[in-house]
């Protein structure tokens, strides 16, 4: 595999995570080989607990005791040159309560963009963000005033604010409304198509696996499947993403039964 060629915004080659100490740490992420291709919105998909947060606090270089190769939009994760290139939404809205909407972009502006003469550009990028949001009704209202959909899209402007070139997504859409949910992937794909940007989202909600251009599906800390929806439907003969997934499950666990077997004779 061509290591960064330019349609690939993130590469991952061995990429493992282990936590503990001592004779047995557990690994979370298990020797991942992927490819996220530049814009387009790859869905990183798997039940809870599977290590989907792990990989993608790696990505944004906040995961400790991370090894193997790991490159994003060219340069090795954690580079100082990728702060301003990345946008990151954790499950957490990672807002202040006691601040407006408005005052929460205005102050994460200034530390992306800061000084006097960049006024005028901060002030445009907090309005572009809120309207992407559809806050701009709220715009004056308390964070801590708002609903916890609200929140989440607080926290989504607050990653649009430097127009990312990758915006790492941690299930941007737990708990909202399904109108809300609609149009949250509606905005993902206006961004992905107009402004060029990488999206790579998490979600353990299967439908949503049918509105990404790529999936990357995981179990226990390993990849099952890199694949469009469509090859994914097609190489497993099933209907649905979630019905392909399961038989992956099914087919991955039937292959580790034979192999305990083949260990014990």
């Amino acid at each position: 595999m061509m290591n960064n060629p330019p349609a690939v915004a993130v590469h991952a080659h061995g990429l493992t995570v282990r936590r503990g100490t001592g004779r047995t740490p557990r690994t979370v992420l298990d020797s991942l080989d992927f490819d996220v291709p530049r814009g387009r919105i790859t869905g990183l998909l798997g039940p809870s607990g599977c290590g989907k947060s792990t990989l993608m606090r790696a990505v944004v270089a906040t995961q400790a005791h991370v090894t193997g190769t790991l490159d994003v939009l060219g340069r090795p994760a954690g580079h100082p040159e990728l702060r301003s290139r990345i946008g990151y939404v954790t499950q957490a809205p990672s807002v202040y309560d006691d601040l407006t909407v408005r005052q929460n972009l205005d102050y994460f502006a200034a530390v992306l963009d800061p000084g006097r003469a960049a006024a005028d550009r901060r002030r445009a990028a907090v309005d572009r963000a809120i309207t992407d949001v559809d806050l701009t009704s709220r715009a004056g209202a308390l964070a801590g005033n708002l609903s916890g959909g609200q929140r989440s899209r607080v926290s989504l402007a607050v990653a649009l604010l430097g127009t990312p070139e990758l915006l790492v997504l941690d299930e941007p859409t737990v708990g909202l409304d399904p109108v809300l949910r609609r149009d949250l992937w509606n905005l993902f794909h206006d961004i992905a198509a107009t402004r060029g940007a990488t999206i790579l989202v998490s979600s353990h909600v299967m439908d949503e696996a049918e509105r990404c251009h790529d999936l990357l599906l995981m179990r226990e800390g390993r990849i099952l499947a890199q694949d469009t929806p469509d090859a994914l439907r097609t190489r497993t003969d099933t209907t649905t993403v979630e019905e392909g997934f399961l038989r992956l499950v099914d087919e991955a666990g039937a292959a580790a039964r034979e192999t305990q077997e083949t260990q014990a004779r």
